[in-house]
């Protein structure tokens, strides 16, 4: 392709959206893009944030307190590589919350402060916030626009308009508006640093009675139509739209050309140019983060006090004194500042604050700065309890809401931070499966606290005693229960569940404030992928980086917790994971070798659980061959209790408590096929483990013939040996993942730890 054909091509694309996305307007196009849609243009940043909110939808998702909203938002592709927020549902919810109250108070009054330990994702969720908000803007119903003065070219306009000289009467002029001119035909261009919306040129009386007029009419419009519903008929006018002003810059130019055109106010609009502005992180537009730091969040210049730029200025302005303000205050106008660690600066550095969130104002010395933004603070939890025990903080407690983000306590989404950055382009290898999961699950582990058994009642304080910190991880993340209760027991402990995950909520020290950090746990990774033993990122390399991390507790302050019956105990954690991971290993290698396929335990467990029903409405069954109707099978059933019933359970209660179960998963999924393994897991696990107990040998044979196989040794296998062994390598790779070289070592750990 020639290069000037391209230009041409790419120009011709970049003006069509210059066109399409309206980025110049004069002020009366702009006043008739409000008339269509009042309610964009009407709202303020809490307003604007909820928008961006719920213009990527939401999900319903399991967690161990019932199901839960999710904003999509979270989910949003960004540039960085940790964008996405893994779970933290509760925190989304809370923020929306409070974005909704801000709504309905008609301003921002609080300062929203996330709290929790380091590295418990407070920026990353802040993050995914504001690229929400940067492709929101890009888009049609996510438009914003600002105002700049235009004063054309002496030469263009007769009379010298905006110049000091005779006014024109608007019916000679040729021009209703300067905002479409072109470079050569604008002398001066003066943005507003605070963005403005155009809607501040209007007196305040008059911007009122257009809005609640606009609004009115938009929403008899849609009356009775879907779009329509809670829509413009439900929006509250936020103060700043309401009594807002035009900033002092702003003001000192409209009150001058006012003046010089003897209060004629058609004239003044004609300076006016509407420009759409779009957030940008990168350009701190409509979005700033503050870090820690000693100097004031404001300032401004005097402009009229340079006498080479005020050469350039209209001689309508040469005796008014201008003030440009900059700052991140000013930046982050009409979007959302971020205060990264606010409490790490001295008090006297923030103490602004306690007026601006009041009040939204900011005074400076020469005037005072109106602003519309959305406050996000971040803090750990050490300099926030060192806050509490201030003086001040009784003044702060009124404006800040305080929003707990603790670590993840399920090791699924605890992974998927993982798996987003560790990848085989970032570590430079294959990433073994259960390698990530591995670490996950130990630093969940880490971060789970002993339950206080006092807090429930009498007749389940001893179950709630017994529960160990792998047994409630599993249970916090799919409601599994531990084989060794009863089916009663186990009942109770997922009623549970809930309780034990907000057990410690209103404690200081609450589940998830300690443990280790998803942070070190990364670098841990990275450094397992340089294990020179393996040539994948491997578990047992993991695993070995999580015994190294153990023994250095002089680094890491959540290895000096005491040990309470078996929680905080890390060194054990590193070998209950390795157990856990030689389960799945095992599991996975049985699987690949299709002994028996998934297919022939769901028909087990059906055909069982279609005798257990009728046994227990006491009905009789069709023989399929003979038709006859006979009794339930009871051999058949006791065969098979035998297998998949924990010690000491009564049949009736066992078969009954499967019924309750079904009976419970159909009022959940009303509409969703029976899905057993997901019903019964257990079940279907003690069904496979005796299965495979009984083919040890097999087994055995097998996995030493695959390792044969990826060894110079085989040239000794059959050629159905190999086949088999090739059979199993295939859909070890298709369906878990693994390559020859950490198939092989996962399975000479299997057969060194359970086969030996």
């Amino acid at each position: 392709m020639e290069a000037k054909r391209y230009l041409q091509e790419v120009g011709a694309q970049v003006s069509d959206d210059f066109v399409k996305n309206r980025s110049i307007l004069s002020f009366e196009e702009y006043l008739a893009l409000f008339m269509a849609d009042p309610r964009a243009q009407a709202r303020n940043a809490a307003q604007y944030l909820r928008d961006v909110m719920d213009h990527y939808g939401t999900e319903t998702v399991s967690h161990p307190t019932g199901k839960l909203r999710r904003f999509k938002v979270f989910d949003v592709p960004s540039s960085d590589r940790d964008g996405r927020v893994a779970g933290q549902e509760e925190v989304q919810n809370a923020v929306y919350r409070m974005l909704g109250n801000f709504t309905r108070a008609g301003r921002i009054n609080k300062l929203i402060m996330m709290h929790g330990p380091n590295g418990s994702a407070k920026s990353t969720f802040v993050n995914a916030l504001k690229t929400g908000m940067e492709d929101y803007s890009r888009q049609p119903q996510g438009a914003l626009y600002r105002i700049s003065w235009i004063f054309p070219s002496s030469k263009l306009v007769k009379g010298s308009i905006g110049f000091g000289g005779e006014r024109v009467p608007a019916s000679e002029e040729d021009l209703s508006s300067f905002a479409h001119l072109d470079a050569e035909s604008i002398d001066v261009r003066i943005p507003c640093e605070l963005r403005d919306p155009p809607l501040f040129v209007l007196p305040p009386s008059e911007r009122q009675r257009l809005i609640e007029g606009a609004l009115k009419e938009g929403a008899l419009k849609k009356k009775g139509t879907p779009e329509g519903q809670g829509a413009d008929g439900d929006f509250v006018v936020s103060d700043y739209m309401r009594h807002g002003e035009l900033c002092h810059k702003c003001r000192s130019i409209y009150s001058a050309l006012l003046a010089n055109y003897k209060g004629d106010f058609m004239q003044v609009v004609r300076h006016v140019r509407v420009e759409r502005f779009y957030i940008s992180r990168r350009y701190q537009v409509g979005t700033v983060m503050v870090e820690p730091q000693m100097s004031v969040d404001a300032m401004y210049q005097q402009v009229s006090a340079d006498r080479a730029q005020m050469l350039n200025m209209p001689p309508a302005l040469h005796n008014v004194a201008l003030f440009e303000p900059h700052g991140a205050l000013v930046h982050a106008n009409r979007g959302v500042i971020e205060y990264s660690d606010l409490l790490k600066r001295p008090l006297e550095a923030f103490k602004y604050l306690l007026g601006f969130v009041e009040t939204a104002q900011v005074p400076l010395e020469h005037f005072v700065l109106q602003l519309d933004e959305v406050l996000l603070a971040s803090s750990n939890e050490k300099h926030l309890g060192a806050f509490k025990e201030l003086p001040d903080f009784a003044s702060f407690k009124g404006r800040i809401e305080l929003v707990r983000v603790p670590y993840l306590r399920r090791y699924k989404q605890e992974q998927q931070v993982y798996d987003a950055q560790i990848t085989s382009t970032t570590v430079g290898k294959h990433v073994a499966p259960h390698a990530t999961q591995v670490a996950a699950m130990w630093a969940v582990l880490t971060r789970l606290k002993k339950p206080i058994p006092d807090r429930y009642p009498p007749e389940v304080k001893e179950l709630v005693d017994q529960v160990t910190p792998v047994e409630k991880m599993h249970l916090y993340e799919d409601g599994v229960v531990p084989d060794r209760l009863s089916l009663a027991h186990g009942k109770e402990l997922r009623k549970l569940r809930t309780d034990l995950y907000e057990e410690s909520d209103a404690y200081p020290n609450y589940e998830g404030r300690s443990g280790a950090s998803a942070r070190e746990i990364k670098t841990a990774l990275f450094n397992a992928a340089q294990h020179p033993d393996y040539k994948c990122l491997h578990a047992l390399a993991v695993l070995e980086e999580l015994e190294a991390i153990c023994k250095d507790k002089s680094v890491y302050e959540f290895l000096l917790q005491e040990v309470v019956d078996g929680y905080h105990d890390h060194e054990e954690f590193v070998r209950a994971v390795q157990a856990e991971y030689l389960d799945r290993v095992d599991e996975e290698v049985r699987e690949s070798m299709g002994l028996v396929s998934e297919g022939q335990y769901r028909e087990l467990v059906e055909r069982y659980v279609y005798n257990v029903s009728h046994w227990v409405k006491g009905e009789k069954i069709r023989n399929r061959h003979t038709g006859a109707m006979e009794r339930v099978d009871e051999q058949r059933m006791a065969e098979m209790e035998a297998i998949v019933m924990p010690r000491g359970e009564d049949p009736g209660e066992f078969r009954r408590g499967l019924i309750s179960q079904i009976g419970a998963h159909k009022l959940d999924n009303p509409d969703a096929e029976m899905d057993y393994p997901r019903i019964f897991p257990d079940l279907f696990r003690r069904l496979r483990d005796h299965y495979f107990e009984e083919r040890k040998r097999v087994l055995r044979r097998n996995k030493e013939n695959v390792l044969k196989y990826l060894s110079e040794d085989r040239g000794t296998l059959s050629s159905r040996e190999q086949t088999q062994v090739e059979s199993t390598l295939k859909a070890m790779s298709e369906r878990y993942g693994y390559c020859e070289h950490c198939a092989k070592d996962a399975i000479l750990f299997l057969m060194r730890k359970r086969y030996g």
